[in-house]
């Protein structure tokens, strides 16, 4: 049952931060065209089910004319919709407003704006609070999204990174796929990799929404792919979706990402930080071999 769709308008971003799923930054490439907005917008309609439209990145406002035509549509679609932003656009409360009253008269079902300290240190000079009170101001349903740096949690031997039952297990927000295994990985405790027999964040069975970006992935999770939409018709994908028959998911299902690293008898570090930590690695030395269905390259870091 499918019920959201979100655009990944762009990998571009202003921010480049420690903990992102997809490598976003200043040099990202890859954007929508208003063409392949309609035609996606076409596909979820043709689905059935979609209730949810989002738009996210990278970051989306980057692009705003595209954005908001691409609202526009979706709204006269019949679509509740749903922006994603870091709202670096917020230098003063009179800016914040000049961005989002348009968002507020097309009737943005939910605004999500970051506000944590990988986007903005100074609690002092922060577009996102001044973008929130706006949002609150216009009457939009605004949400803080925060995300806290990785800590320990558990007994007195915080730091290990011995792969040992019973370690300390690290708490917070980030899930360490993207440019966190590369950036917050460091000095963190791990566990046996035998340990991650189930994926905790995705129903990949019965996806309820997908990711889309503008080279035709149709992310189940950031670069784990269902198909090409541009090479299939996004409704004749999902319809056709069974994660049994899907070589990445298939394993993920049945026992987790230690499942996916047995299958393809992937060489394992002594230890992860979490399931999402071992699951990329994994999919890392698995890119040339499915390259379908690891998609695209630009979230592993890569190109």
């Amino acid at each position: 049952m499918l019920t959201g769709i979100h655009f990944l308008l762009s990998y571009a971003c202003n921010f480049e931060c420690d903990h992102c799923f997809v490598f976003s930054g200043p040099s990202a490439e890859g954007t929508f065209t208003i063409r392949q907005i309609q035609s996606v917008l076409e596909e979820a309609r043709k689905i059935g089910t979609v209730e949810w439209i989002y738009f996210e990145g990278g970051e989306p406002c980057l692009y705003y004319p595209l954005m908001l035509e691409g609202v526009k549509r979706a709204r006269a679609m019949g679509f509740q919709l749903g922006v994603v932003t870091n709202a670096y656009f917020a230098a003063s409360v009179e800016d914040a407003r000049l961005w989002l009253q348009p968002l507020a008269d097309l009737g943005i079902a939910d605004l999500s704006v970051s506000d944590d300290a990988y986007h903005y240190e100074n609690a002092e000079d922060n577009p996102a609070k001044r973008a929130i009170a706006c949002a609150r101001e216009l009457g939009m349903p605004v949400a803080s999204l925060c995300i806290e740096e990785p800590t320990v949690e558990g007994p007195s031997e915080q730091g290990t990174v011995e792969p040992k039952k019973g370690a300390p297990v690290v708490g917070g927000d980030v899930m360490f796929r993207g440019r966190a295994v590369e950036k917050l990985v460091e000095g963190l405790p791990r566990r046996p990799w035998k340990e991650f027999t189930e994926c905790p964040y995705e129903d990949l069975q019965d996806p309820g929404r997908v990711h889309l970006d503008c080279y035709g992935n149709v992310h189940l999770c950031q670069g784990i792919s269902m198909g090409n939409m541009w090479q299939t018709p996004l409704s004749n994908l999902v319809r056709a979706y069974k994660a049994e028959a899907h070589p990445i998911c298939a394993p993920l299902v049945g026992g987790g990402p230690a499942a996916l690293a047995e299958a393809y008898e992937v060489d394992r570090q002594d230890g992860y930080v979490d399931a999402c930590h071992l699951c990329y690695d994994v999919r890392l030395h698995l890119l040339d071999r499915f390259p379908q269905y690891l998609a695209p390259k630009q979230v592993y870091g890569i190109g």
